[in-house]
């Protein structure tokens, strides 16, 4: 039997099939959210097939590979991710050609592997250079790696005006802090420096780096304590898409349900057509599906979260663990995210449901984050690279 057989068989099949039937669910869900369209919503599910084949490709190629090797992906990606945000226009799009894209998400997958490989050489470099080795092996300078790298890429991304994309870097810098060991004692130091800084991130910083940031928080706040919004404004998003969810019931409508009987919020136009299939993509699977829809949904993505958990446990080092729990943390914030917006937990942000929305590039940075993880799972019992080995002696 050959490595690479050897290597695919011993893969993660769980995750796999919890993955793709995540993806052929989103396949189905995008061409019934997006049927209202010019295009028809057969065009966009085809396309979103164009993609899911594309990610296969990345997914086995980066499952495959070790990803101790692949550490050097992170600077390179995270770099460009940030170029591109800059010359972007509107809210972090970037358009080549027939294809548009979302450079944040490049950036999310890069700063990842970034803070993965300097936290994993930390210990290595000490080794190196004895006399600042102690330096090394303090807490604030991991704090610090996290901070600058998380902070400047939320920043960059804020003011661009993606505020949904931006906010997953929090707890995910939160998890990346954790996992990487820091003491309790900074921890707790840190959340009470958060605390005190909120007035001022809302009222000052936010204001400067978001124009819609502050007023989309403000009718959430509203919408939650019960006062008068003006839902053919500010709060006409929120209210429509809260309203299919809740008056779905248990069965929902059913799948590309017309509006012949009048039941039909989505084919009456009621959810906004032009992000029902991206952004509002769970307000359209709460309707149609009903209460019973919506759970085996999350139950899914519950499962695929619990199965990378799962596989973390099993990292030989640093940066595997680094890598599970920070795309463990990346994919629980957008569905969170996502969700919540669509039932008023959380106020609109504009992102996507992974592996269900219609959305190319982050199914592309899914998967392939998800390919890091099953990369952990295959190579767990792979020795470390030989001049790893020989910087220890």
């Amino acid at each position: 039997m050959t490595p690479l057989f050897r290597k695919l068989l011993g893969l993660n099949w769980p995750l796999v099939l919890t993955m793709y039937g995540l993806l052929v669910f989103g396949v189905f869900s995008i061409e019934s959210a997006a049927r209202h369209l010019d295009n028809g919503g057969a065009w966009f599910a085809e396309r979103q097939k164009t993609w899911i084949l594309i990610g296969s490709a990345v997914y086995f190629a980066t499952a495959l590979i070790d990803y101790r090797w692949l550490r050097w992906l992170g600077l390179p990606l995270w770099l460009a991710g940030l170029g591109l945000m800059a010359i972007s226009s509107g809210v972090g799009q970037v358009t080549l050609g027939s294809i548009s894209f979302q450079p944040a998400q490049l950036i999310l997958a890069g700063g990842l592997m970034l803070i993965g490989s300097l936290l994993q050489d930390l210990p290595r470099l000490g080794r190196r250079i004895p006399k600042v080795g102690w330096l090394l092996d303090e807490p604030f300078l991991k704090i610090l790696i996290v901070g600058v790298i998380s902070g400047g890429s939320f920043l960059v991304v804020m003011g661009k005006g993606d505020m949904g994309s931006a906010i997953v870097w929090l707890p995910l810098a939160g998890v990346l802090l954790l996992v990487a060991g820091i003491p309790f004692r900074y921890l707790s130091s840190l959340a009470l420096v958060g605390i005190a800084i909120l007035p001022i991130a809302f009222y000052i910083i936010l204001p400067e780096v978001s124009e819609r940031g502050p007023g989309r928080l403000d009718t959430y706040w509203r919408m939650l304590h019960g006062e008068e919004v003006d839902i053919q404004d500010e709060g006409y998003a929120a209210h429509r898409i809260s309203v299919a969810v809740g008056k779905a019931g248990w069965s929902g409508t059913g799948w590309m349900a017309d509006n012949s009987r009048g039941n039909s919020l989505h084919a009456a136009g009621f959810i906004p057509k032009d992000t029902a299939h991206n952004d509002y993509i769970f307000a359209v699977i709460g309707e149609e599906h009903g209460f019973r829809g919506s759970l085996l949904l999350v139950t899914s993505f519950a499962l695929l979260l619990v199965l990378c958990m799962f596989i973390g446990t099993y990292a030989r080092d640093p940066m595997g663990r680094l890598i599970v729990a920070g795309t463990v943390a990346i994919l629980f914030a957008h569905i969170f995210e996502n969700i919540g917006m669509c039932v008023l937990i959380t106020p609109i942000t504009g992102i996507p449901l992974p592996l269900i929305s219609y959305s190319g590039t982050f199914v592309l940075i899914c998967m392939f984050l998800l390919g890091l993880v099953q990369s952990v799972w295959v190579h767990r019992s792979v020795e470390r690279p030989m001049v790893e080995e020989k910087s220890k002696v």
